[in-house]
């Protein structure tokens, strides 16, 4: 999270500007006044629960401004904070505690009046938080137990002044936020916006679905930066298609995921002043690359061909790794490499560090670099264009699902004997989950039931969107292994081919 020129700067905007607009939710404006009572009212109430000095806490809430001003309090007292998913089930989320060496998980009241610390025994053998950590993010882990990101605050506060100046937030900016407040989005979108003055505009989580109201809240808050994954820009072109454009909007990021080019090519009519950013980057890693298109660009685009990824940021190294294991020279594809100037020293869990943090050789000499897995093309002129995978990781509405993880979940249901998790696209989401299910002989497994047991392991996108239990055996190839394109193949012929449930 950010250094401490993080708190000196909400300080001096207190001082400055206390009436300026730090937060809109809703009907409601909080000042940056209002914002600093609010932190310290928080500070105060942490202080009557006797934590220990810079002793780490997690945070587990909704996006609210009372939220957004308890993890400030938290963070400018030294404590370092977790902020894992609010959906994540709760078996998941103590078992997460227990193994980041937390203590004490806060949460505040129904009306964010006020909050309460709920006593943890840490695990004996939990590793220490490194030094200088101020956020612990999560990767979007889809098993109960998603990978721990520290961040370190000096790297972090190297991303705010990157951010701030690429997209010109200062005093007044107003920046939407889209993203639930633990993903790292909010990054740029919450803390690199306060520490810079400006102004966010925050996305209630029970309207985030609703294009109407979206519309409504760019054009009505002046909203002048919107960075997204791709579902926000198709709900706002889907939403009224004879609306009047957009004409706030100045800069517009994509990322997350892939930008699909039938919706790109929407985007200029939609946001008719606006300089479109395609922004890839990791957790571990935060933002690396960029595309920078212009409007005739994205309409004109080649509807069979993504969107490039584009190129390094300042201060960003890339490598490409080929099959053979060798750095590639010039064209083609590989497995991509990043170091950035804003990355995690490793995972919290350094067994979980090896094999995905390495130490590469480049011109400048020996740095670490961070395996994303994923695969892209390089051209002739150094830009880099996503190809795949190199795993079974996929994208549900921006968040990354690795299949086989979500399959060992489900195989873990004692009346569960085998189980196939795919991805289909989907227009909306991007990809949605199914899971072909065989139940074990003698029991009466349900869809409900095996629904249940995911949400208690899972995150929300990490649950399949629909299950099919069968009581024949799935589909396997000549190794044995289950033939995901027979069962895909079977899900797209649809009902009727065995008994079914839907969840």
């Amino acid at each position: 999270m950010p250094s401490h020129s993080f708190f000196s700067a909400l300080d001096d905007h207190a001082r400055s500007q206390p009436d300026a607009p730090a937060l809109m939710w809703g009907t409601r404006t909080v000042s940056y006044r209002e914002l600093a009572d609010l932190t310290d009212r928080f500070r105060t109430q942490l202080m009557s629960h006797g934590l220990m000095a810079g002793s780490p806490v997690c945070v587990q809430a909704h996006k609210s401004p009372e939220a957004i001003a308890l993890v400030i309090a938290c963070l400018s007292d030294r404590h370092p904070v977790l902020l894992p998913s609010a959906d994540l089930g709760v078996d998941t989320l103590h078992q997460l505690i227990a193994a980041s060496g937390i203590r004490h998980l806060i949460s505040l009241s129904q009306d964010g009046g006020t909050l309460t610390a709920q006593a943890f025994k840490a695990r004996p053998d939990a590793p220490a938080i490194p030094a200088g950590t101020g956020l612990l993010l999560t990767t979007s882990g889809s098993t109960g137990m998603p990978k721990v990101v520290p961040l370190p605050m000096d790297r972090v506060g190297a991303f705010f002044g990157w951010a701030s100046e690429r997209f010109g937030i200062g005093p007044g900016t107003r920046v939407l936020n889209y993203a639930p407040l633990n993903f790292d989005l909010c990054l740029l979108d919450i803390w690199a916006t306060l520490a810079a003055g400006g102004c966010v505009v925050l996305v209630e989580r029970d309207r985030a679905t609703d294009g109407r109201h979206l519309r409504e809240l760019i054009a009505d808050s002046g909203a002048e930066i919107v960075q997204a994954v791709p579902m926000l820009y198709r709900l706002l072109r889907d939403a009224d298609p004879a609306a009047d454009p957009l004409d706030g909007p100045r800069h517009i990021i994509f990322t997350g995921d892939a930008m699909p080019p039938k919706l790109a090519a929407a985007l200029p009519g939609l946001f008719p002043h606006a300089v479109f950013h395609n922004v890839y980057g990791c957790t571990e890693t935060n933002d690396s690359l960029v595309f920078e298109a212009a409007p005739e660009q994205l309409k004109q685009w080649d509807s069979t061909v993504p969107l490039p990824l584009g190129r390094p940021l300042s201060g960003v190294r890339t490598l490409l790794i080929g099959e053979d294991g060798q750095e590639l020279d010039g064209p083609g594809s590989g497995e991509l490499l990043v170091h950035t100037p804003f990355q995690t020293h490793g995972y919290l869990d350094p067994e979980l560090s090896r094999g995905r943090f390495v130490v590469r050789e480049d011109g400048d000499g020996p740095r670490p670099y961070f395996r994303s897995g994923d695969v892209v093309l390089q051209n002739a002129d150094g830009t880099l264009t996503m190809a795949g995978r190199a795993d079974f990781q996929v994208k549900v509405r921006g968040v990354r699902i690795n299949l086989q993880e979500v399959e060992q979940v489900i195989a873990e249901h004692p009346e569960v004997a085998e189980a196939a998790v795919i991805a289909l696209s989907d227009e909306v989401a991007g990809s949605k989950l199914h899971a072909l299910v065989r139940r074990g002989p003698g029991t009466n497994l349900h869809s409900l039931a095996l629904r249940r047991h995911c949400a208690r392991r899972l995150v929300r996108t990490a649950i399949p969107a629909d299950i099919r239990i069968v009581d024949d055996e799935l589909p396997k190839g000549l190794t044995g292994k289950i033939d995901r394109t027979a069962v895909k193949n079977l899900r797209l012929k649809g009902p009727g081919q065995a008994s079914e449930q839907r969840i």
